[in-house]
């Protein structure tokens, strides 16, 4: 399913678009990453970790949208979802 070698792997070439089940796959994999984060965050009482998480997401993204050149409308939006999905790993973290 997942493969993070496709490149270097041989016949990788014909296989350059992933198929809805590697997105899915790696999707998953960063929504679980998240989630035990943040669950070890608010486990140790850490909670303020969080605000400090949220500065530097918003951090890296506008330094990242920045070298990518997106206009502010994509920005605004990459931001907005990002914090989007941040708040959803809290709130399912927090209800574990």
């Amino acid at each position: 399913m997942l493969s993070t070698e496709r490149d270097f792997k041989r016949g990788g070439e014909r296989m350059a678009i992933p198929t809805q089940g590697e997105v899915e796959g790696k999707l998953l994999v960063f929504e679980v990453v998240a989630i035990a984060c943040l669950e070890e965050l608010l486990r140790h009482e850490h909670a303020p970790a969080v605000s400090k998480v949220r500065r530097r997401i918003l951090h890296n993204l506008k330094e990242r949208c920045r070298s990518l050149k997106l206009c502010a409308e994509d920005e605004k939006a990459t931001v907005d979802y990002a914090l989007g999905v941040l708040e959803a790993a809290v709130e399912e973290a927090g209800s574990w």
